[in-house]
């Protein structure tokens, strides 16, 4: 279906590229494959991208991508006109990952190395010198794992929140949308994650 609906950047109609999002899910609601088309091309990659930072699983990512914009085709007229599309659309994606998780016995997590600098809070602490040990890439697999279980070890509230935010570039109150939970919430929640990875991560920082 994403195949079908992705359109080259030589035959997308240049009227649809200017056009709003919200403006062009309307244009949905009425029937229009193009519009539709050009929201797949704009957001499928950023989709997949969010699903993969829940499930871990290319394959089952790139599956319930297809699956979350053929729910959006599917139920198209529940989208309210003047809400953001972005929102709904993360909203449907979100779900879709958490029931996937659900469904696992065991959810393993994946975050970027750079994300463990991020996480730590404070532009003292560094990551282990790698240069400490003649095998750079078995310790950068070691690392890449203990921040992906750390992710995962999460509490799906925080983990959610931190994901959205520090993976996805998310704003706070596009996130308070998506999970339906005020805008202090989302900060807490994001702050508090934070300090869970860092405590979780302590062994893999110095400068502490």
């Amino acid at each position: 279906m994403l195949e079908r609906c992705r359109m080259s950047p030589n035959v997308r109609p240049p009227d649809l590229v200017a056009v709003s999002d919200e403006d062009l899910m309307i244009q949905v609601m009425d029937g229009s494959e193009g519009a539709f088309a050009a929201l797949v091309d704009r957001y499928s990659q950023r989709v997949l991208n969010t699903v993969y930072r829940y499930i871990s699983d290319r394959q089952r990512s790139e599956d319930i991508t297809q699956e979350v914009f053929l729910r959006v085709h599917q139920h198209r007229k529940r989208y309210r006109p003047g809400g953001k599309f972005s929102a709904w659309l993360f909203t449907i994606a979100v779900n879709l990952a958490k029931n996937e998780i659900r469904s696992r016995s065991r959810h393993r997590g994946t975050q970027s190395l750079e994300y463990l600098q991020e996480i730590s809070g404070d532009s003292e602490l560094a990551l282990v010198d790698k240069t400490r040990r003649p095998d750079r890439y078995t310790e950068q697999m070691e690392l890449q794992k203990a921040v992906s279980e750390a992710v995962s070890e999460l509490p799906e509230p925080y983990r959610e929140a931190v994901v959205l935010r520090d993976l996805d570039g998310m704003s706070y109150e596009e996130i308070s949308e998506i999970l339906h939970v005020p805008g202090g919430t989302v900060r807490s929640r994001i702050n508090r994650a934070r300090h869970m990875l860092k405590k979780k991560l302590l062994p893999y920082l110095i400068g502490e």
